[in-house]
């Protein structure tokens, strides 16, 4: 599946951009936008921001000052199909879905051509309850995974048992899933399991895609990433058995001591974490959604023993279609430690952007509060723009208290520029039990 924005009005006529796999696209007259617009007075430095999904597309504008416009109706939000037009200014886009299924190379034209056809609406029942439904496919005879949302969301309170694992208890939910205790029926080993409910129906290919990519993220071994057991799928459920760890999340722990750490606290559970960063930089991994939540701590001060957890998983889970588009409600927890370069590009993402969101992290636990100044209720829009035009709030200017110098380092980490962080994990480590020393 393919979804293609052309250019068919304004200084840019002609321009393509192609789509075959998850992916956030921002328009605006910044610099950073993936299409810049600097000529056209009408748009704001950024814009709006779509995010794709092939055969879906998300449309939002970023409270700019001329608005947005989807077949001349002007909007805050839109799920965009084939054929629909969005404007602003005097720059018009139109949206083509299709599943470019036969493509063929043009050698005299220098560019490929693309023999496309319109997605075929297919009928499809839930795997749980058998209820019919109509999704969009690459060809009539696709078969594609489904649960209904009345059914995922039964799943997501009360997950199913899992063959060969004893269930004991729920201990959380996010966005993707439930996270379980469980034993192993035959050796009697504790374990987490996690499943994860696709947000739409997928194709097997997709869902061999992403087992795939798990399979992958299993191989990284050390002693602050959470180990992988084992996985697969069980009643339209995707499931990931690994490792328990004791204690809590870092967002749980500091929420029971009333909303933040001491910062000593916070540079011990960072440091190990920066270890295991730095060990699955040097492989090639990038984790891609670093938060509190993904921080299991067990122990207590100064014995703290940290360990990263879900090492891939949101960008398995997006880039095999799993997810959907994640931007539709006003989630902007999900972003708020997000780099600019990320929220504008989710495909194209490095190592830098997990240094940021470290350092997001880092200051979140030490203040109780984000490092930008956002309101109490601010939803993506006001979230995206902050990410990319406001400064960060100072650590000693929230929390007095703390060293300049570990303020400093934290600080770095969260440049809006790659280049002006820490070069890598490793040295930011370093820099931070020099700080402390």
């Amino acid at each position: 599946m393919r979804v293609t924005l052309r250019v068919i009005a304004g200084p840019q006529t002609g321009r393509v951009f192609t789509f075959d796999q998850h992916e956030t696209f921002m328009i605006g007259r910044s610099e950073d936008s993936q299409f810049c617009l600097p000529h056209d007075r009408y748009f704001s430095r950024h814009h709006c921001l779509l995010e794709i999904a092939p055969p879906q597309t998300f449309l939002r504008d970023l409270g700019s000052t001329n608005g947005t416009f989807v077949n001349g109706l002007k909007v805050e939000t839109a799920h965009l199909k084939n054929g629909d037009r969005i404007q602003g200014g005097e720059t018009v886009l139109e949206v083509e879905v299709s599943t470019g299924a036969d493509e063929t190379m043009q050698f005299n034209s220098g560019a490929p051509q693309f023999s496309e056809t319109v997605p075929s609406l297919i009928t499809i029942q839930c795997l749980n309850c058998g209820i019919p439904s109509k999704a969009e496919a690459s060809r009539p005879d696709a078969k594609l995974s489904f649960l209904c949302d009345d059914c995922r969301e039964k799943l997501r309170n009360n997950p199913q048992p899992i063959p060969n694992y004893q269930m004991i208890k729920i201990l959380g939910q996010g966005g993707m899933g439930t996270v379980m205790l469980a034993r192993h029926v035959t050796d009697g080993r504790v374990v987490a399991i996690k499943t994860l409910l696709p947000e739409v129906a997928v194709s097997e290919q997709s869902l061999k895609r992403f087992m795939r990519e798990i399979e992958v993220a299993a191989s990284l071994r050390h002693p602050h990433i959470v180990s992988y057991i084992e996985h697969g799928t069980h009643n339209g459920s995707v499931y990931l058995v690994t490792e328990f760890v004791g204690g809590m999340d870092a967002s749980k722990l500091s929420k029971m001591r009333g909303g933040k750490l001491d910062y000593r606290e916070v540079v011990k559970i960072i440091e190990q974490t920066l270890a295991a960063l730095h060990f699955a930089h040097s492989l090639g991994f990038v984790h891609r959604d670093i938060k509190e939540q993904n921080i299991l701590v067990d122990g207590a001060y100064p014995n703290y023993i940290s360990k990263l957890t879900d090492f891939g998983l949101a960008k398995s889970f997006k880039q095999t279609g799993m997810s959907g588009v994640t931007m539709v409600g006003d989630v902007a927890g999900t972003i708020a430690y997000m780099p600019p370069e990320q929220v504008r590009d989710f495909k194209e993402v490095k190592p830098p952007s997990d240094i940021y969101a470290i350092g997001m992290t880092a200051y979140s636990l030490i203040t109780g509060a984000h490092a930008l100044d956002l309101s109490p209720r601010a939803g993506i829009s006001e979230t995206v723009k902050a990410i990319f035009e406001k400064p960060i709030i100072p650590i000693t200017k929230r929390l007095p208290e703390v060293p300049l110098r570990v303020a400093a380092v934290i600080e770095t980490a969260i440049a809006k520029e790659p280049q002006m962080r820490w070069s890598s994990a490793g040295e930011m480590r370093e820099a931070l039990l020099r700080a402390m020393n």
